[in-house]
């Protein structure tokens, strides 16, 4: 039997996460007219907080002290992972394809193997760097097609720059993840998506102010609830525990899942019919995430 804490567990979680979070990207830039970013990004966490503070009660009193002590982390955690990662996100959805999204994304294990070399004074071994190479290359075959000539026309507007910030403030709670106080995964949920409303509440305000908000359709209604449920409160939850067993580096491998995923979900969704370039982009992204496995 699988152990709780066995790396081949910790890195299925991570597919499921990464399946959730390529679903957030295509959910995100399809409700677009329907609910303003920051509003989206305020009812997508007060959602998750509702539904994680019933099971988070007693250890948030068991942990209080603890959580006192290491507020600051906690706050750091909160405000990148939570508010930061997700208002840059939305907006930025509201201004690029979620194509665009998925592959930018994708920088973030180069990053955080970069933010661990300066942050924490860890040096990526040579298979990691390569495994890294070979993911992104995955990711760009998926991304542009197979074909170089799309590659050559890629273009970044000002969506692009917002979901690079975005990219960033994530490889950094990623890397800074390790520094997590030791108090119950609930808690710890808790604690970071309250930080996370009650940082994005004003700035979704603004909007209401400027008479944007929500749309209260079907398709709206429909999208909010998937982003609250399965790329918030289970996907984080899933991920913070992952990282907690194979370290920030492995984990932040596996977000080159996310533009493949990206594609089959196009397709199961959408009609959209795969072709020979998701398959070797499949086998270039899957090589990068289990070279070092193998080494190991």
């Amino acid at each position: 039997m699988t152990r709780p804490d066995s790396p081949a567990r910790a890195y299925a979680m991570l597919a499921i996460v990464m399946l959730f979070w390529a679903g957030n990207s295509i959910v995100g830039r399809a409700i677009r007219e329907d609910v303003a970013p920051l509003t989206l990004a305020l009812l997508r966490w007060t959602g998750a907080l509702a539904i994680v503070l019933p099971f988070a009660w007693r250890s948030l009193a068991a942990d209080r002290v603890v959580i006192v002590r290491h507020w600051r982390m906690l706050l750091l955690l909160g405000l990148l992972g939570i508010a930061a990662f997700n208002a840059l996100l939305y907006s930025g959805l509201a201004a690029t394809t979620a194509s665009n999204a998925l592959l930018l994304q994708a920088g973030v294990p180069a990053l955080v193997l970069l933010i661990d070399r300066a942050g924490f004074g860890i040096r990526a071994r040579p298979i990691e760097v390569a495994a890294v190479v070979l993911a992104t290359l995955g990711v760009a075959v998926v991304v542009f097609r197979g074909d170089w000539h799309v590659a050559a026309n890629f273009h970044l507007n000002p969506g692009d720059a917002l979901i690079l910030a975005s990219v960033v403030v994530w490889a950094l709670y990623t890397s800074l993840l390790r520094r997590r106080p030791g108090i119950a995964p609930a808690s710890f949920l808790a604690v970071t998506f309250a930080i996370g409303v009650a940082a994005m509440l004003p700035a979704a305000a603004t909007e209401w102010i400027a008479g944007r908000g929500i749309d209260p359709v079907p398709r709206a209604l429909a999208g909010v609830a998937y982003v609250a449920i399965f790329p918030s409160t289970l996907a984080y939850a899933l991920y913070n525990r992952a990282v907690g067993i194979v370290g920030p580096a492995s984990a932040g491998r596996m977000i080159a899942l996310l533009p493949l995923f990206g594609a089959l979900l196009a397709s199961a969704l959408l009609g959209e019919a795969l072709q020979a370039y998701h398959g070797l982009g499949m086998l270039l992204i899957l090589a990068g995430i289990a070279l070092p496995l193998l080494r190991r």
